[in-house]
């Protein structure tokens, strides 16, 4: 799966940026590719957070995982 970065750079030379797809995913890095590492890392945590939720609302049920790929 891909996502789209919309990237700013503010008025002291820092790269800030959000994924589009999951807004909640918001960082920023002195560079380009730092910006870039550390917008993985916040989707990496948001997806782990999620997980984690989920994992507690099905808690004592009886459910399965289905993987399904986005084109």
């Amino acid at each position: 799966m891909r996502f789209t970065a919309i990237i700013e750079k503010d008025e002291n030379g820092m790269y800030i940026g959000q994924i589009e797809e999951v807004p909640a995913a918001i960082s920023q890095g002195q560079t380009l590719e730092e910006l870039k590492e550390n917008l993985q890392d916040a989707l990496e945590l948001i997806f782990a957070v999620n997980r984690e939720e989920v994992e507690t609302n099905y808690q004592g049920k009886i459910f399965f995982r289905e993987k399904i790929s986005m084109p």
